[in-house]
């Protein structure tokens, strides 16, 4: 068992909370990278990092035997290259979800991982949301007994930040943002077998993809669900979430400091709602890197790897065809 992790964090602009959950676990951070000089600057002084240690070309990263993993906060477009060429040098990987924008470079991902023996991590941060981690041991609990609907939303404005990179055509919102909450429904409720969607397209003219999707999801004869996702929508960020089970029902999101939770007394007739207090934490980070450095440290397998991202991203591609065709869609899970 390694006693200290060493790390890189490739991509100061999205990557800083990276090095916040490095230096919570206690981590030596190793090198900062980013073709920006402004960013690298940024963060190395606001984090105390020497300039010994900021890096202008990730490839100067790829030969050092000093580094134990490295985080990959880029653009999506760039996710594939920058991950296996570090998985091919025997490093290990936690990259930004999504794990990429076409099944063809999830799968290079996927060979890369495998042939490498080093391990990889997708970011789907929702995974270590205090709520919906609260959300998921209620589920496996049995409290409120079989899953027969779930709904999740990505409300997120990009009015105001979207970027050049944001807007290509391939980096739809379904995919880029949206796979929060298609990540999510997976974990809760398992592989959707059908998806049906539709979208529209009035707030974000700078983009040629919808900027509001609506996907119904068939996980079985018995469990539906829907998604809905909307990067141009005129509120607060939310991703709110209700899990209907048989004998109660879950009300959660990301950014508040309580849930619901409704349950059924002896005769089956729905009790006063239980309030749960919870603590507010979006993008957790430090529990990210904490989970994947001791998967390092304990050569432990990783939940969230390529293969997992890949599932996600298939749902979430399934859903934007969908959406374009007018019918329904079957993902396909052979990764």
């Amino acid at each position: 068992m390694k006693d200290i992790i060493r790390s890189a964090h490739i991509g100061m602009k999205f990557g800083m909370s990276h090095i916040e959950g490095a230096i919570a676990y206690g981590a030596e951070i190793a090198a900062i990278c980013d073709s920006d000089p402004s960013n690298l600057k940024f963060a190395g002084v606001r984090y105390n990092i020497g300039e010994d240690k900021w890096v202008s070309d990730y490839h100067d990263l790829l030969s050092r035997k000093d580094i134990d993993l490295v985080t990959v906060a880029v653009p999506d477009q760039l996710h594939r290259v920058i991950s296996c060429d570090f998985l091919h040098a025997g490093i290990n990987v936690l990259c930004e979800k999504p794990l990429a924008l076409t099944r063809e470079d999830c799968e290079e991902i996927i060979k890369a991982e495998r042939e490498s023996g080093a391990k990889f991590m997708v970011g789907q941060i929702c995974r270590f949301t205090p709520a919906f981690e609260k959300a998921k041991e209620i589920i496996s609990s049995g409290q409120i007994g079989e899953i027969y609907f779930a709904e999740s939303e990505y409300a997120h404005d990009y009015g105001s930040f979207l970027e050049t990179w944001r807007a290509e055509p391939e980096r739809h919102g379904v995919i880029g943002g949206g796979c929060h909450a298609v990540d999510l429904l997976r974990w809760l409720v398992g592989d959707p077998k059908e998806v049906f969607a539709y979208g529209t397209h009035m707030l974000l003219p700078m983009v040629t993809y919808d900027d509001a999707t609506i996907a119904v999801l068939k996980f079985d004869e018995e469990t539906a669900g829907k998604v809905f996702v909307s990067t141009g929508c005129k509120r607060d960020y939310t991703m709110r979430t209700v899990i209907y089970g048989t004998k109660g029902t879950i009300i959660c999101d990301n950014t508040s400091p309580e849930m619901t939770l409704f349950t059924v007394d002896e005769k089956g007739l729905t009790k006063e709602p239980e309030i749960i207090k919870i603590p507010v934490n979006s993008h957790n980070a430090a529990r990210e890197f904490e989970v994947f450095a001791d998967a390092i440290k304990n050569d432990s397998p990783v939940e969230t790897n390529a293969v997992e991202g890949a599932k996600t991203v298939e749902v979430c591609r399934a859903i934007v065809k969908s959406s374009v065709t007018g019918e329904i869609v079957k993902p396909n899970y052979n990764f």
